[in-house]
């Protein structure tokens, strides 16, 4: 009698198998490289930003449901807890609509200049912030934008804005971020915790390393937010980094200001390039 074996390509507990890790990682590599090519995107604007905040609409609703159960529990600490973290939710939600409002208007840009390269806003697919730059991206007809997910247990697939042609989930931290980087000609950088930070100070610490050589404008969209959680005037001081390095990103509150200095940098460094 003969069988037919099962071939390796085919064989899910090897590929899910620490044996396999190089394989996964170049599936990462090499299936996302085709996808874009099949699409061609080429140039991106990433914003990042928190997964915890919310529309303003649902925000209020947040708070109004927090409210309504302090009310019927006085005096219970998870209700007031539940409260305090609404209310700090409600705080952050205009920063949802600016990123919206953003990111609605630099696909415009690109999407009806007659000459220059095609931006294509690209997020890490979650909610919240992630959410507000893919939704105002799609409120563009015709447009298109790319939510690169990551697998995580509180996160369960990209957001429903993300353009399906271009929705990535990945395993690897590391090959997402190669794929931020690689494509990205712009970044946008709205309040947000650890993660926000992680990919703020990487694409930093490559521009400042010159791993990245590109001209690649940063703005941090909300300053009292940022004014509190990062000091590199501070880190200047104490002689961490140079006094150049503070220079290397944009901080504004205005929607206005920051689409100005995006597209001003940006046709900038197209006619550096010679396009």
């Amino acid at each position: 009698m003969t069988h037919l074996p099962e071939k390796a390509y085919k064989n899910l507990a090897f590929l899910n198998s620490e044996a396999a890790r190089t394989v996964r990682l170049m599936c990462e590599y090499e299936e996302p490289r085709q996808r874009f090519l099949q699409q061609g995107i080429h140039d991106t604007i990433v914003f990042f930003g928190s997964a915890r905040t919310r529309s303003l609409e649902d925000a209020a609703t947040l708070v109004a449901d927090a409210e309504a159960r302090l009310a019927a529990h006085p005096n219970d600490a998870e209700a007031e807890a539940g409260l305090r973290h609404a209310r700090a939710i409600q705080r952050l939600s205009p920063w949802y609509e600016a990123g919206r409002t953003l990111s609605k208007r630099l696909t415009e840009w690109s999407m009806y200049r007659e000459h220059g390269r095609r931006y294509v806003v690209a997020t890490g697919g979650g909610p919240g912030m992630m959410e507000a730059a893919n939704r105002g991206a799609s409120e563009v007809e015709g447009s298109r934008n790319i939510g690169l997910g990551i697998s995580l247990p509180f996160e369960p697939g990209v957001n429903g804005y993300v353009s399906k042609e271009l929705a990535f989930e990945f395993h690897y931290f590391f090959m997402r971020k190669l794929w931020f980087m690689n494509l990205m000609r712009a970044m946008v950088v709205l309040p947000g915790g650890y993660g926000t930070l992680d990919e703020l100070f990487e694409c930093l610490t490559l521009l400042q390393t010159r791993k990245v050589k590109r001209d690649l404008p940063i703005v941090l969209l909300g300053t009292q937010y940022w004014n509190a959680v990062f000091n590199p005037e501070a880190m200047a001081e104490w002689g961490t980094i140079s006094p150049r390095d503070v220079d290397m990103f944009y901080r504004t509150d205005s929607v206005d200001d920051a689409f100005d200095f995006l597209t001003k940098r940006l046709e900038l460094a197209e006619r550096h390039d010679g396009r």
